[in-house]
């Protein structure tokens, strides 16, 4: 008896080719045509609820939400409710009384009832200055008060309120100069440019001053950059910051010579000595090119200031772009040693090799060493298998950490540094996932500083947190214009956000500054401050 062909997806299989593969392949894509017919049947049909995203393990899941009844019952005992009005500014009191009382009513108590009201409005003040003529025929005017000379035709509120709704807000200046006409004041565009770029000198002072403050309080340091754009081309912002302080610097680009100069500020000398021909000889330059060098320097130099400092790598004919990128470099780096900074201040960042300089402590971001992992797209059930069970532990491993954080002891440093190496030097069976784990145990050292620092983070969150509102400002604003332009936008979101990390309002500082009460103390006094209160 013949066996009749069958046709699948088109195809003609004649009976002597149907072999046991065949067979079961033949199985399979009638499978599959059937769940495919089951998936067009549903076009149509209300789609069903989105997942449910959990929390990433990362971090201690929140507990679970009771209801509002039971939350109550277990607030009220040594709960209080706090006072929303007990500091509120009174500006009108209105007493309200209940009229044709009867006949030997009197008053007993009263009921406060607090409406918060803002009041927004133009007011222009017109400076009237007499002219006079003096016996001798000479003229005179009156005078103008020292602040509207000071502050010219817009007064301090206008100005605050500016800055305020540009860097704060993120107001873009052709809807801030339509905003401001909209409320009745009568201002161009290019005002509302000198408003936001000019005469903020003091500003750029106090900015300047955060991050030499925060190197005499701090016990570490973060450190990330993102893409900027500034007159049509692209640039990068680096971002300094701890728990007392964010400085936000934009630069062309983001190498490491660019980060050496801004984490020794406010110095600007190059220093050419023994450690900086250590560092040369490090980093691979040439023997004879590093004898020439020592010959013309001598025993060292110090040299003031950038511009000088291009004059004098010209004198030495260095012209060749990587020899002069590693002398810059060996100068910055011995200028750092010379003036003792970072000396036991750990920087922290998500492994960008500018950030890494020889001989300063650096850690690691687990969150982005974890991400690694977790990118890796299995093949299979079994490898599959394997990289949940290494983010699990990873995870676990990063909640020991935490947990030695808040109490260190020798114990408990030596059994993490015994089982990151179990961790870490595990055979998976997917050679791709243990190559993960072999150039993460590579990165031991900076991993596990936390053992060494406690205080330091386990991650960089706070960093990409503060470095957030800058990529807002550029999606919204896109990039700078002018040099100036770029420097307001840098110390702004910089003193805005310091300001949040010290508990300050930000609007409450620019009002201050802008009318020269100087009531509020200073950024890096009150950064102290808050650093004497943290111990």
């Amino acid at each position: 008896m013949t066996r009749k062909r069958e046709t699948i997806c088109d195809i003609e299989i004649p009976p002597e080719e149907r072999t046991p593969l065949v067979e079961r392949l033949l199985e399979k894509l009638a499978e599959l045509q059937a769940e495919v017919e089951r998936l067009r049947k549903l076009v149509g049909q209300p789609s069903s609820p989105r997942p449910v995203r959990q929390p990433s393990s990362l971090h201690q899941p929140e507990p679970p939400k009771q209801s509002v009844a039971r939350s109550r019952r277990r607030r009220r005992k040594g709960w209080r409710k706090r006072a929303k009005t007990r500091t509120l500014v009174v500006h009108e009191t209105v007493p309200l009384e209940i009229p044709d009382l009867p006949a030997g009513s009197r008053k007993i108590a009263y009921k406060d009832y607090f409406v918060q009201e803002l009041v927004h409005c133009v007011h222009n003040i017109r400076y009237r200055r007499y002219r006079y003529e003096l016996p001798d025929g000479s003229r005179l005017a009156a005078e103008l008060p020292a602040d509207v000379r000071r502050q010219g035709h817009f007064g301090p509120t206008l100005r605050a309120y500016a800055l305020s709704q540009h860097y704060q807000n993120g107001v873009t200046q052709p809807l801030l100069v339509e905003e401001l006409r909209d409320l009745g004041f009568c201002i161009s565009a290019g005002q509302v440019n000198r408003l936001l770029s000019e005469g903020h000198e003091a500003f750029h002072a106090e900015k300047d001053a955060l991050l030499p403050a925060a190197r005499a309080i701090s016990e570490y340091f973060q450190v990330d950059d993102t893409p900027a754009r500034h007159q049509g081309r692209n640039g990068h912002t680096h971002c300094l910051c701890n728990e007392f302080f964010t400085s936000f610097t934009t630069t062309d680009t983001k190498s490491r010579v660019n980060f050496l100069e801004l984490i020794r500020q406010p110095f600007q000398d190059y220093v050419l000595d023994e450690d900086a021909w250590m560092y040369l000889e490090f980093y691979g330059f040439g023997p004879r090119r590093l004898a020439a060098l020592q010959h013309q320097v001598g025993e060292a130099l110090v040299v003031e200031g950038a511009t000088a400092w291009e004059q004098q790598l010209a004198a030495w004919k260095i012209s060749g772009e990587e020899p002069r990128r590693l002398v810059t470099e060996a100068a910055l780096w011995s200028s750092l040693l010379k003036h003792g900074l970072y000396e036991d201040q750990p920087w922290l960042s998500d492994d960008a090799q500018q950030f890494k300089l020889a001989g300063f402590a650096h850690a690691l971001c687990w969150v982005h060493a974890e991400r690694h992992v977790a990118q890796l797209v299995p093949g299979d059930e079994r490898q599959r298998t394997a990289q949940e069970r290494v983010r699990t532990d990873i995870w676990h491993y990063y909640q020991r950490l935490k947990a030695y954080r808040e109490e260190p002891t020798s114990r408990k440093k030596a059994r993490l540094c015994r089982d990151f190496e179990r961790l870490f030097q595990r055979r998976t069976g997917w050679p791709e996932l243990n190559d993960v784990l072999h150039r993460l145990h590579g990165k031991k050292d900076e991993l596990l500083l936390v053992l060494e620092h406690p205080a330091l983070p386990l991650h960089n969150n706070r960093n990409e947190g503060d470095i957030r509102e800058y990529a807002k400002k550029r999606k919204i604003s896109a990039g700078t214009r002018s040099p100036l332009g770029r420097r307001c936008r840098d110390t702004f979101l910089s003193l805005k956000k310091t300001c949040r990390k010290l508990g300050q309002s930000f609007w409450a500082y620019l009002q201050d500054r802008i009318r020269g009460l100087n009531q509020i103390l200073p950024l890096p006094e009150l950064m102290h401050r808050a650093a004497a209160s943290a111990k």
